[in-house]
């Protein structure tokens, strides 16, 4: 059975309905969770540093979501579709991700993690 070849274009109603609408409906949502939180007083988990105050980080948190838009340009979400279909069909081969990366990525940040885990942070 043949594989479907994998789709790099999107037409006008496909970019508005399906991308735009639908992560302007999803920036909505977490600004209603947000207010939600407000509004309950569930803003404990609002402060990253112990010196935070949650119900300010709240606040804060729920004003910059109003302005949000997450929406991408049509072009560029084409070039990721292009992307995936030369990954797909073999003309470009994706970079592995070996032992030695994750060794790099360790001493980068494995101090923050060991610090998260010990409770210390």
């Amino acid at each position: 059975m043949s594989k479907k070849p994998t789709k790099t274009t999107l037409n006008w109603w496909e970019y508005w309905i399906c991308h735009c609408w639908m992560m302007g409906w999803q920036n909505i949502r977490g600004s209603f969770h947000i207010w939600r939180d407000l509004m309950t007083g569930n803003y404990k988990d609002y402060a990253l540093m112990w010196y935070d105050d949650p119900y300010e980080e709240c606040v804060s948190w729920f004003w910059g979501t109003l302005g949000d838009d997450d929406t991408l340009p049509k072009e560029f979400l084409e070039g990721l579709l292009v992307q995936v279909a030369q990954i797909e069909s073999g003309e470009v081969k994706p970079v592995p991700f070996t032992q030695d990366m994750f060794d790099k990525l360790e001493d980068l940040v494995g101090d923050l993690i060991k610090e998260e885990d010990d409770g210390d942070v």
